[in-house]
Protein backbone atom coordinates (compact mmCIF):
# COMPACT_ATOMS: atom_id res chain seq x y z
CA UNK A 1 0.00 0.00 0.00
CA UNK A 2 1.09 3.20 -0.64
CA UNK A 3 2.02 5.57 2.04
CA UNK A 4 -0.55 8.00 3.74
CA UNK A 5 1.11 10.84 3.51
CA UNK A 6 5.59 11.69 3.39
CA UNK A 7 7.01 15.29 4.07
CA UNK A 8 10.19 15.39 1.91
CA UNK A 9 12.58 17.80 3.02
CA UNK A 10 16.12 19.87 1.69
CA UNK A 11 18.25 22.22 3.47
CA UNK A 12 21.59 23.65 2.60
CA UNK A 13 22.29 24.09 6.24
CA UNK A 14 24.74 21.17 7.59
CA UNK A 15 24.60 20.34 11.33
CA UNK A 16 24.35 17.68 13.85
CA UNK A 17 20.77 19.31 15.14
CA UNK A 18 18.18 16.85 14.14
CA UNK A 19 14.97 17.75 12.57
CA UNK A 20 11.30 17.89 13.60
CA UNK A 21 8.00 18.74 12.05
CA UNK A 22 5.74 19.85 14.19
CA UNK A 23 1.82 21.40 13.94
CA UNK A 24 -1.83 21.13 14.70
CA UNK A 25 -1.46 17.42 14.15
CA UNK A 26 0.40 17.26 17.79
CA UNK A 27 -0.87 20.49 19.47
CA UNK A 28 2.41 22.31 18.38
CA UNK A 29 5.06 20.02 20.36
CA UNK A 30 8.11 21.98 19.32
CA UNK A 31 10.03 18.20 19.05
CA UNK A 32 7.79 15.25 19.19
CA UNK A 33 9.45 12.17 19.10
CA UNK A 34 6.99 10.59 16.37
CA UNK A 35 8.12 13.83 14.07
CA UNK A 36 11.31 13.17 14.00
CA UNK A 37 12.45 13.22 10.32
CA UNK A 38 15.17 10.68 9.06
CA UNK A 39 18.18 12.15 7.14
CA UNK A 40 18.54 10.26 4.21
CA UNK A 41 21.33 12.43 2.69
CA UNK A 42 23.37 15.92 3.29
CA UNK A 43 20.38 18.24 3.79
CA UNK A 44 17.86 15.71 2.92
CA UNK A 45 15.10 14.11 4.88
CA UNK A 46 11.63 12.28 4.81
CA UNK A 47 9.54 11.35 7.40
CA UNK A 48 6.15 9.00 6.35
CA UNK A 49 3.39 9.25 8.70
CA UNK A 50 3.12 7.72 11.87
CA UNK A 51 1.16 4.81 12.25
CA UNK A 52 -1.89 5.00 14.60
CA UNK A 53 -1.53 8.97 14.41
CA UNK A 54 -4.79 10.57 12.46
CA UNK A 55 -4.31 12.19 9.97
CA UNK A 56 -5.92 15.81 9.22
CA UNK A 57 -7.70 17.05 6.33
CA UNK A 58 -5.59 20.08 6.49
CA UNK A 59 -2.11 20.19 8.25
CA UNK A 60 -0.62 23.09 9.20
CA UNK A 61 3.18 23.06 9.92
CA UNK A 62 6.38 23.91 10.31
CA UNK A 63 9.80 22.17 10.33
CA UNK A 64 12.78 23.18 13.96
CA UNK A 65 15.55 21.35 14.87
CA UNK A 66 14.85 20.46 18.31
CA UNK A 67 12.70 23.58 19.50
CA UNK A 68 11.25 26.87 18.44
CA UNK A 69 14.55 28.28 19.22
CA UNK A 70 15.71 26.35 16.12
CA UNK A 71 12.67 27.06 14.12
CA UNK A 72 13.30 27.57 10.17
CA UNK A 73 13.15 30.81 8.55
CA UNK A 74 13.69 32.50 4.92
CA UNK A 75 16.92 32.75 2.91
CA UNK A 76 17.54 36.83 4.74
CA UNK A 77 17.23 35.10 8.29
CA UNK A 78 13.54 36.42 8.82
CA UNK A 79 10.52 34.42 10.06
CA UNK A 80 8.33 32.37 7.42
CA UNK A 81 4.75 31.61 7.80
CA UNK A 82 3.04 28.38 8.73
CA UNK A 83 2.85 26.16 6.07
CA UNK A 84 -0.37 24.84 4.64
CA UNK A 85 -0.74 21.35 3.45
CA UNK A 86 -3.94 18.63 2.52
CA UNK A 87 -3.86 15.31 2.81
CA UNK A 88 -5.04 14.33 -0.65
CA UNK A 89 -1.08 15.18 -1.59
CA UNK A 90 0.55 13.12 -0.65
CA UNK A 91 3.61 14.28 -0.45
CA UNK A 92 4.54 17.57 0.70
CA UNK A 93 8.15 18.21 -0.58
CA UNK A 94 9.57 21.79 1.34
CA UNK A 95 12.96 23.34 1.34
CA UNK A 96 14.35 25.52 4.57
CA UNK A 97 17.16 27.87 3.60
CA UNK A 98 17.96 28.97 7.09
CA UNK A 99 17.23 28.05 10.71
CA UNK A 100 17.11 30.18 13.96
CA UNK A 101 20.38 29.01 16.36
CA UNK A 102 19.15 28.96 19.76
CA UNK A 103 16.86 31.78 19.60
CA UNK A 104 19.25 34.19 17.27
CA UNK A 105 18.91 34.17 13.74
CA UNK A 106 22.28 33.32 12.41
CA UNK A 107 25.33 31.99 14.66
CA UNK A 108 27.28 34.64 16.07
CA UNK A 109 30.52 32.66 15.50
CA UNK A 110 30.01 32.52 11.68
CA UNK A 111 29.89 36.88 11.43
CA UNK A 112 32.86 38.00 9.14
CA UNK A 113 36.06 39.62 10.69
CA UNK A 114 35.72 43.85 10.69
CA UNK A 115 38.74 46.04 9.55
CA UNK A 116 38.56 49.20 9.60
CA UNK A 117 40.44 52.27 8.28
CA UNK A 118 40.44 55.44 7.04
CA UNK A 119 41.80 55.56 3.56
CA UNK A 120 42.53 58.74 1.60
CA UNK A 121 41.68 59.31 -1.92
CA UNK A 122 43.91 60.90 -4.05
CA UNK A 123 41.74 61.56 -7.06
CA UNK A 124 39.40 63.49 -4.84
CA UNK A 125 41.89 64.84 -2.30
CA UNK A 126 39.75 63.51 0.80
CA UNK A 127 39.84 60.83 3.23
CA UNK A 128 37.01 57.83 3.98
CA UNK A 129 36.68 55.41 5.97
CA UNK A 130 37.02 51.62 4.02
CA UNK A 131 35.75 48.72 5.71
CA UNK A 132 37.22 45.03 5.18
CA UNK A 133 34.63 41.82 6.07
CA UNK A 134 36.66 39.07 6.15
CA UNK A 135 34.96 35.79 6.26
CA UNK A 136 34.59 34.11 9.46
CA UNK A 137 37.20 31.43 8.85
CA UNK A 138 39.28 33.70 6.71
CA UNK A 139 42.50 32.79 9.13
CA UNK A 140 41.69 28.97 8.81
CA UNK A 141 42.09 28.40 5.22
CA UNK A 142 45.38 30.14 4.60
CA UNK A 143 45.41 29.01 1.08
CA UNK A 144 42.34 29.93 0.10
CA UNK A 145 41.40 33.19 -2.19
CA UNK A 146 38.23 34.68 -2.02
CA UNK A 147 35.70 37.25 -4.69
CA UNK A 148 35.62 40.73 -3.49
CA UNK A 149 32.26 42.88 -3.62
CA UNK A 150 33.11 46.36 -3.45
CA UNK A 151 29.60 48.44 -1.67
CA UNK A 152 29.02 52.19 -1.59
CA UNK A 153 27.38 53.88 1.40
CA UNK A 154 28.90 52.35 4.10
CA UNK A 155 27.78 54.25 6.78
CA UNK A 156 24.34 51.96 6.05
CA UNK A 157 26.03 48.72 5.73
CA UNK A 158 27.08 47.68 8.96
CA UNK A 159 25.67 47.80 12.70
CA UNK A 160 22.77 50.05 13.03
CA UNK A 161 23.77 52.52 10.66
CA UNK A 162 23.87 56.20 10.48
CA UNK A 163 20.32 58.10 9.63
CA UNK A 164 18.58 55.75 7.40
CA UNK A 165 19.10 52.42 9.13
CA UNK A 166 21.63 49.70 8.12
CA UNK A 167 21.51 46.84 5.53
CA UNK A 168 23.57 44.22 8.21
CA UNK A 169 25.45 42.79 6.00
CA UNK A 170 27.81 41.55 8.80
CA UNK A 171 25.00 39.47 9.79
CA UNK A 172 23.75 38.71 6.41
CA UNK A 173 26.97 37.12 6.11
CA UNK A 174 26.51 34.83 9.13
CA UNK A 175 23.35 33.69 7.83
CA UNK A 176 24.97 32.71 3.91
CA UNK A 177 27.75 31.12 6.39
CA UNK A 178 25.27 28.87 7.73
CA UNK A 179 24.70 27.41 4.40
CA UNK A 180 28.19 27.60 3.25
CA UNK A 181 27.64 30.89 1.05
CA UNK A 182 30.18 33.05 2.68
CA UNK A 183 33.15 33.12 1.00
CA UNK A 184 33.31 36.49 -0.48
CA UNK A 185 34.97 39.17 0.93
CA UNK A 186 33.14 42.65 1.59
CA UNK A 187 34.42 46.10 1.28
CA UNK A 188 32.78 49.11 2.05
CA UNK A 189 33.08 52.95 1.09
CA UNK A 190 31.76 55.47 2.97
CA UNK A 191 30.16 58.18 0.59
CA UNK A 192 30.96 61.75 1.30
CA UNK A 193 27.93 62.92 2.92
CA UNK A 194 27.19 66.38 1.14
CA UNK A 195 29.49 64.96 -1.74
CA UNK A 196 27.71 61.83 -2.20
CA UNK A 197 25.37 63.06 -4.85
CA UNK A 198 28.56 64.63 -6.86
CA UNK A 199 30.40 61.17 -6.03
CA UNK A 200 27.72 59.10 -7.25
CA UNK A 201 26.72 60.42 -10.34
CA UNK A 202 28.79 60.98 -13.70
CA UNK A 203 28.60 64.43 -15.64
CA UNK A 204 25.57 66.34 -16.23
CA UNK A 205 22.77 65.14 -14.62
CA UNK A 206 19.18 66.03 -13.78
CA UNK A 207 20.61 67.10 -9.60
CA UNK A 208 24.01 68.39 -10.70
CA UNK A 209 27.37 67.92 -12.36
CA UNK A 210 28.69 64.41 -11.19
CA UNK A 211 32.47 63.63 -10.14
CA UNK A 212 31.62 60.01 -10.44
CA UNK A 213 34.92 59.13 -12.86
CA UNK A 214 37.21 60.13 -9.84
CA UNK A 215 35.55 58.19 -7.53
CA UNK A 216 35.51 55.23 -9.49
CA UNK A 217 39.49 55.90 -10.53
CA UNK A 218 39.60 55.74 -6.41
CA UNK A 219 38.16 52.41 -6.73
CA UNK A 220 39.79 50.74 -9.69
CA UNK A 221 43.46 52.57 -9.38
CA UNK A 222 44.29 53.03 -5.85
CA UNK A 223 41.84 51.29 -3.35
CA UNK A 224 41.25 47.86 -5.09
CA UNK A 225 45.56 47.47 -5.57
CA UNK A 226 45.84 47.70 -2.17
CA UNK A 227 42.69 45.10 -1.46
CA UNK A 228 44.69 42.91 -3.96
CA UNK A 229 47.96 43.16 -2.17
CA UNK A 230 46.42 43.28 1.21
CA UNK A 231 44.32 40.12 1.37
CA UNK A 232 43.54 37.07 -0.29
CA UNK A 233 41.74 38.06 -3.73
CA UNK A 234 40.62 36.47 -6.31
CA UNK A 235 41.43 39.66 -8.32
CA UNK A 236 40.17 39.01 -11.75
CA UNK A 237 36.71 40.69 -13.08
CA UNK A 238 34.80 37.42 -13.13
CA UNK A 239 35.31 37.60 -9.16
CA UNK A 240 35.32 41.49 -8.36
CA UNK A 241 31.86 42.85 -7.73
CA UNK A 242 30.37 46.57 -7.41
CA UNK A 243 27.23 47.40 -5.68
CA UNK A 244 24.85 49.98 -3.53
CA UNK A 245 21.46 51.03 -3.47
CA UNK A 246 19.80 54.13 -5.52
CA UNK A 247 22.89 56.35 -6.39
CA UNK A 248 24.79 53.96 -4.97
CA UNK A 249 23.05 51.69 -7.87
CA UNK A 250 23.48 53.73 -10.53
CA UNK A 251 27.16 54.48 -9.86
CA UNK A 252 27.77 50.60 -9.89
CA UNK A 253 25.84 50.74 -13.34
CA UNK A 254 28.47 52.94 -14.28
CA UNK A 255 31.59 51.14 -12.84
CA UNK A 256 30.22 48.05 -15.04
CA UNK A 257 30.12 50.37 -18.55
CA UNK A 258 33.15 52.35 -17.78
CA UNK A 259 35.30 49.14 -16.18
CA UNK A 260 34.12 46.27 -17.57
CA UNK A 261 37.96 44.74 -17.66
CA UNK A 262 37.78 45.21 -13.48
CA UNK A 263 34.22 44.76 -12.51
CA UNK A 264 32.26 41.40 -13.92
CA UNK A 265 29.28 41.50 -11.51
CA UNK A 266 27.22 44.10 -10.61
CA UNK A 267 24.59 44.17 -7.31
CA UNK A 268 22.52 46.63 -8.33
CA UNK A 269 19.36 47.62 -6.02
CA UNK A 270 16.65 50.42 -6.31
CA UNK A 271 19.74 52.15 -8.89
CA UNK A 272 18.59 56.06 -9.65
CA UNK A 273 18.17 55.74 -13.13
CA UNK A 274 15.80 58.49 -13.97
CA UNK A 275 18.53 60.98 -13.00
CA UNK A 276 20.31 60.32 -16.14
CA UNK A 277 18.23 59.21 -19.04
CA UNK A 278 21.28 59.03 -21.29
CA UNK A 279 22.34 55.37 -19.14
CA UNK A 280 20.02 53.26 -21.47
CA UNK A 281 21.95 54.53 -24.88
CA UNK A 282 25.22 54.31 -22.88
CA UNK A 283 23.89 50.57 -22.36
CA UNK A 284 22.88 49.80 -25.65
CA UNK A 285 26.39 50.72 -26.94
CA UNK A 286 27.74 48.77 -23.81
CA UNK A 287 30.41 45.88 -24.73
CA UNK A 288 30.76 43.57 -21.92
CA UNK A 289 35.01 42.61 -21.62
CA UNK A 290 34.19 39.34 -19.79
CA UNK A 291 31.16 37.36 -19.46
CA UNK A 292 29.17 39.31 -16.79
CA UNK A 293 26.42 38.78 -14.15
CA UNK A 294 23.76 41.61 -13.21
CA UNK A 295 21.55 41.31 -10.26
CA UNK A 296 18.89 44.34 -10.51
CA UNK A 297 16.01 44.69 -7.92
CA UNK A 298 13.18 47.24 -8.02
CA UNK A 299 10.52 47.78 -5.21
CA UNK A 300 6.87 48.24 -6.77
CA UNK A 301 6.20 50.69 -3.53
CA UNK A 302 9.19 52.38 -4.40
CA UNK A 303 7.58 54.79 -6.86
CA UNK A 304 5.64 54.65 -10.09
CA UNK A 305 8.86 54.55 -12.24
CA UNK A 306 11.32 52.43 -10.04
CA UNK A 307 10.64 49.09 -11.87
CA UNK A 308 9.58 50.35 -15.56
CA UNK A 309 13.00 52.11 -15.38
CA UNK A 310 15.00 48.86 -14.83
CA UNK A 311 13.14 46.99 -17.04
CA UNK A 312 13.90 49.80 -19.96
CA UNK A 313 17.75 49.10 -18.86
CA UNK A 314 17.51 45.62 -19.29
CA UNK A 315 16.13 45.69 -22.64
CA UNK A 316 18.87 48.22 -23.62
CA UNK A 317 21.33 45.57 -22.52
CA UNK A 318 19.27 43.17 -24.49
CA UNK A 319 19.87 45.64 -27.43
CA UNK A 320 23.38 45.96 -27.40
CA UNK A 321 25.05 47.13 -31.00
CA UNK A 322 28.34 46.05 -29.86
CA UNK A 323 28.20 43.01 -29.05
CA UNK A 324 31.26 41.28 -26.40
CA UNK A 325 30.41 38.30 -23.74
CA UNK A 326 27.47 37.90 -22.76
CA UNK A 327 25.48 39.37 -19.96
CA UNK A 328 23.35 37.53 -17.60
CA UNK A 329 21.00 39.48 -15.97
CA UNK A 330 18.15 38.37 -13.08
CA UNK A 331 15.17 41.14 -12.36
CA UNK A 332 13.46 40.85 -8.86
CA UNK A 333 10.54 42.92 -8.25
CA UNK A 334 8.96 42.93 -4.77
CA UNK A 335 5.42 44.26 -5.14
CA UNK A 336 5.50 45.44 -1.68
CA UNK A 337 9.06 46.63 -1.65
CA UNK A 338 9.85 50.28 -0.09
CA UNK A 339 13.13 52.50 -1.17
CA UNK A 340 14.92 51.74 2.21
CA UNK A 341 17.67 49.73 3.94
CA UNK A 342 15.96 47.26 5.80
CA UNK A 343 14.44 46.36 1.95
CA UNK A 344 17.84 46.44 0.58
CA UNK A 345 19.45 44.40 3.64
CA UNK A 346 16.77 41.87 3.19
CA UNK A 347 17.28 41.42 -0.40
CA UNK A 348 21.17 41.19 0.29
CA UNK A 349 21.62 37.05 0.37
CA UNK A 350 19.64 36.57 -2.08
CA UNK A 351 21.85 39.20 -4.59
CA UNK A 352 24.98 37.67 -3.58
CA UNK A 353 24.27 34.35 -4.01
CA UNK A 354 23.06 34.69 -7.31
CA UNK A 355 26.38 36.73 -7.92
CA UNK A 356 28.70 34.36 -7.03
CA UNK A 357 26.81 30.85 -6.55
Amino acid sequence: MPKAFRFELSTPVIDDRPVFVSGNFCDWAPAPELFQMQPVGAGEYVLDWPAGVPLPEELEYKYNKGGWEHVELGASGGGVPNRISIRDQRIERNHVPHWRWYGRPFNPDLRPTLISNDVYLPQLDTTRRVNVLLPYDYDTNPEKRYPVLYLHDGQNLIGEGVGYGSWNVEEKMAILAGRGHHEVMLVTIDHGVEERIREYTLGRTRIGDGRGHRYLQFITQTLKPYIDKTFRTLPEPSCTGIGGSSLGGLISIYAGLVYPDVFGRLMLFSPALWTTPKIYFDAIKFEAAVPMKIYAYGGEAESAYMVPNIKRFENALVKQKYGGYPIELQVSVDPLGEHNEETWGKEFPKALEWLYY
